[in-house]
């Protein structure tokens, strides 16, 4: 049994048979997040899907004190290396297998880039951003990262049978609920978390009307509208 924990935005830990992941770590500066970064004592990665604050977030910080690799793509882990973190470095469209399951990027419709401490004005290229396909416990999750809705999601779906997809909500800067709701037909999840929405205002949104209009228009996928420190078992 795989047990998905929710800590607000777009992060999440999951925690299978095999070990534990936590995926874009925005804590310190969410004011929904319900852990700390220090509160992370032993993880087996941290998987980063693009450079931007509230998904790169903490990410560093807990890969230096807890030694768990930051994996995502080469430009954003070579800033990582820089800065200190241990990394494994993939790209968009390889897999690699892992003591705790398998990791395979996708492509996202976004940007990605960070701040440094050092250029606290400048913002650094941090290459493409990417969602993330992990197998762990035989199970497939999607965790789509920030991303606007794109047909080939249809094949993501199609070559992975998704016990869950992590779909950001919020408009604006990613899908809104409507093109979540025409995502989650092309993916075809058997359930699906909501995220990306309400942590500011640009960002807020009604998650009961998504869960409805999913509920209508794609009944074969259950949605389950976390709060930050809410779990879903798979």
């Amino acid at each position: 049994m795989l047990r998905v924990y929710f800590h607000g935005h777009s992060c999440f830990e999951i925690v299978g048979e095999k070990g534990t992941v936590l995926v874009d770590p925005f804590l310190k500066e969410n004011p929904l997040a319900d852990v700390l970064p220090e509160d992370f004592t032993q993880l087996d990665a941290i998987l980063v899907s693009h450079g931007h604050g509230d998904h790169l977030g903490d990410a560093i910080e807990i890969s230096k004190r807890t030694g768990a690799p930051i994996i995502g793509t080469y430009e954003l882990t070579w800033h990582c290396q820089r800065l200190g973190a241990k990394v494994h470095a993939m790209h968009i469209g390889g897999k690699h297998e892992f003591s705790f399951g398998t990791v395979k990027l996708t492509q996202a419709w976004h940007g990605s880039g960070f701040e440094t401490p050092e250029e606290p004005d400048q913002m650094r290229y941090a290459g493409s951003p990417c969602g993330i396909l992990l197998q762990m416990d035989g199970k497939w999750l999607y965790h789509a990262g920030d991303t606007g809705l794109f047909g080939d999601m249809q094949l993501i779906g199609r070559r992975h049978p998704l016990a869950l997809a992590m779909l950001p909500i919020g408009d604006n800067y990613v899908m809104g609920p409507e093109d979540a709701v025409y995502a989650a037909r092309l993916l075809r999840p058997k359930m699906l978390i909501p995220m990306h929405y309400n942590t500011f205002g640009l960002i807020e949104q009604d998650v009961d009307e998504f869960v409805s209009a999913l509920r209508r228009k794609t009944p074969e996928t259950k949605g389950y509208p976390l709060k930050p420190g809410e779990h879903l078992d798979i």
